[in-house]
Parts: structure tokens; C-alpha cells; sequence
């Protein structure tokens, strides 16, 4: 190698070691706050089932509470991404239906099978609507969210503007789903998907369906939506 292209490589190690570091704080902060989330679903199912003494309940109260505190002394705003986010790879640790991070998530897991999205989740007492069944509006969460995914698996990723939900039977608390959408019809920025969900160990007996529209913004409604949002998680240029 010359010394012109010693001098190269060594100007771009750096960087490079940067990007390499960065890269590995992103995903132990995405493993702690997966952890973390963990931790938090795990007591939000304790806390809707449990027959603790009423005193051992204001007790977990105050724990809980001095375990939040520090917590909150560094909190973001409702116009700024989490550092762990990334909107281009489509992460969002925090994500009500599929966010890692989320103590509202089950959460639930998105893969793209032959084009169309399937989903897996088993949903715990807090989601409980009816005894023993979910609540309506839960199902309607995860259809939107499947639909969704399917729409951006088609290249036309939009923004919910109607849907519409069937049920047919209610669905069981406890137990492993099966979710599928696919999309229907492209028409311009209009993308109409359709999905359901099942009992995992009956793919075939649906419980609920749904029909979804969704509409790809315009460069200016993406500016008046979203301008103001601050990504505190963009790549460097640097090197």
C-alpha cells in the first residue's frame, strides 16, 4: 500500500470507529429499553390480576413510583423521536402495538410472508374487555397496524383514513394469534388492505376482519404533520 493510501485509511478510521461505536450504543440501548419494557408489561399483568393485600398494594404503589422518579428526570417531548428510533427502517421502540419499549404493547411481532404481513401476539389479562375475551378496540389496533404494514410492504405506505371492523366472534385472552393483511387495490395514493385475525392453533376459524384505506401524503401534508418532528437519531455524514 502506499503512503498516499496509508494516509487514507488512517484519516477514515476514525470515523470509522465511531460509526462502529455508535452503531453498538444504539443496539445496547434498544436491548435495555426492550428490557425494560419486558420488566413493564410484566407488571402491568401482575397488577390486573393480582388479590394482593390491599396494603402490599399501596406499598408496590410507592416502589413503583420511586422507581419511576428517575425516570423522569430526562424526558422528550411529543415533537422529538427516541434516540433509538429509526423512521427509515421503520424501528419504533415504542410503538402501542409493537414497540419493544412499550408496557402497552403485547407486543406484537410483523413479518412479510409471499408479500402479504402476518403477525403473532398473545394478548394478557390487561387487554381484557369481556371476561376472558380482549376488548373490541384492541383488535381493531392490531388490524390497523397489520393493515398498515401491508400497505408500506406494497411500496405505498399511507396513513389511516377509514376502517372498518367485523367481528365475528370475540377473541380469547391468553393465546397465541395469528394475524394476516394484504393489499386489495392501489389507485393513485389510495391503498385498500383487508386482514384478520385467528386463534394460532385454528388459522382457519376467523374471529375478527377488517378493510382498511390508506392515503400516501403529499410532500406539504408530510411538512404540516410531521415538520416540526426532530430526529435525534440520523446517520452522520461525517467521514
Amino acid at each position: 500500500m502506499t503512503d498516499s493510501a496509508n494516509d487514507a485509511a488512517g484519516e477514515h478510521a476514525p470515523a470509522t470507529a465511531r460509526r462502529l461505536q455508535a452503531v453498538d450504543g444504539l443496539l445496547r440501548r434498544r436491548e435495555a429499553i426492550t428490557e425494560l419494557g419486558d420488566a413493564l408489561r410484566e407488571l402491568v399483568e401482575y397488577a390486573t390480576t393480582t388479590e394482593a393485600p390491599t396494603e402490599e398494594l399501596r406499598r408496590a404503589a410507592e416502589r413503583i413510583r420511586q422507581a419511576a422518579a428517575p425516570l423522569g428526570e430526562r424526558v422528550r417531548t411529543r415533537d422529538v423521536l427516541s434516540k433509538a428510533d429509526d423512521l427509515l427502517s421503520g424501528v419504533r421502540m415504542y410503538n402501542p402495538v409493537t414497540g419493544s419499549g412499550s408496557a402497552l404493547a403485547p407486543p406484537l411481532h410483523i413479518t412479510a410472508v409471499d408479500g402479504s404481513a402476518v403477525g403473532t401476539c398473545t394478548l394478557g389479562m390487561a387487554f381484557e374487555g369481556p371476561p376472558t375475551y380482549a376488548h373490541g378496540g384492541v383488535s381493531a389496533m392490531l388490524l390497523d397496524q397489520m393493515l398498515g404494514y401491508a400497505a408500506g410492504l406494497s411500496g405505498n405506505p399511507g396513513m389511516t383514513v377509514r376502517l372498518d371492523t367485523s367481528y365475528r366472534k370475540p377473541v380469547p385472552l391468553l393465546t397465541p394469534l395469528q394475524l394476516t393483511a394484504s393489499v386489495q387495490e392501489i389507485d393513485g395514493r389510495r391503498v385498500t388492505a383487508t386482514g384478520h385475525i385467528a386463534a394460532a392453533d385454528a388459522p382457519d376459524e376467523v374471529l375478527v376482519t377488517a378493510t382498511g384505506v390508506f392515503i400516501a401524503l403529499r410532500a406539504e401534508q408530510a411538512r404540516r404533520l410531521f415538520g416540526r418532528v426532530v430526529n435525534t437519531n440520523r446517520p452522520s455524514r461525517a467521514g
